[in-house]
């Protein structure tokens, strides 16, 4: 079964992503059912199909009820573009193809996916500890940080709250170094944030922008720290 699902999605990612032009993409969408490109398209999902399952003839109708629906999936985002936001229409085509790939594999072979696994007590741990960094965290953050108001902070030059996706990531990264126990690790993150804020920590008159800056990045690391350790520590209390 696992052979099956990594052999179509390799054939997803090659027709979708790395032998589809941007050109391509763009004449679909001006011309949608009447462009050749689409169809060109399902032609290279087919070859890269047969390829991967060794010309193996047997799994023909597999193929061909995956590259009919690709098309299908295909015409339907076309017709939604402008009408959708462009991200949410981007993953819900992506999501439909992996969904039509693990339908064909289930017809195929028959398989038993376990939910109950997302129930378990370390699943559950795990999902709390990621909420704590990420939504709990930011709002940790913003509220001890709006004690400071500054102007830099206000400025219209930065990305619409980038800010709080920065944080995110970064206490993710520090998170998934803990559980690696890769603690040199954090400090590389922490030296690669420093040279990108360099730039602002440089200027002359910004010591207050300073101390923000390293209050804000000691908070965010600390709170990852202290989460990712207290998931260590529970963890060997919770295993199944």
């Amino acid at each position: 079964m696992m052979v099956l699902i990594v052999k179509f999605l390799i054939a997803h990612i090659i027709g979708d992503f790395v032998l589809q032009p941007d050109s391509w993409v763009k004449d679909k969408a001006i011309n949608k059912h009447k462009s050749k490109f689409l169809y060109l398209h399902g032609l290279v999902h087919f070859i890269a199909l047969l390829v991967l399952f060794q010309f193996n003839w047997y799994f023909l109708p597999y193929f061909i009820i995956i590259v009919i629906s690709h098309l299908v999936i295909d015409l339907i985002k076309i017709s939604l573009e402008g009408k959708i936001n462009t991200r949410w229409l981007f993953f819900a085509d992506q999501i439909l193809h992996v969904i039509i790939i693990g339908a064909v594999v289930y017809f195929k072979e028959p398989y038993k996916l376990d939910v109950d696994i997302f129930y378990s007590k370390t699943s559950l741990l795990f999902i709390l500890a990621l909420l704590l960094i990420s939504f709990v965290s930011a709002i940790i953050m913003k509220m001890v940080m709006s004690k400071w108001n500054l102007e830099e902070d206000n400025s219209e030059d930065s990305l619409k709250s980038a800010g709080k996706y920065i944080g995110i990531l970064e206490r993710l990264f520090v998170f998934s170094f803990i559980l690696l126990n890769q603690w040199s690790a954090i400090g590389l993150l922490i030296a690669a944030k420093s040279v990108f804020r360099f730039g602002d920590l440089s200027r002359a008159k910004d010591r207050k922008l300073t101390e923000y800056i390293l209050i804000g990045t000691l908070i965010s690391f600390g709170l990852a720290i202290a989460i990712g350790l207290s998931f260590k520590f529970l963890l060997q209390f919770v295993k199944e």
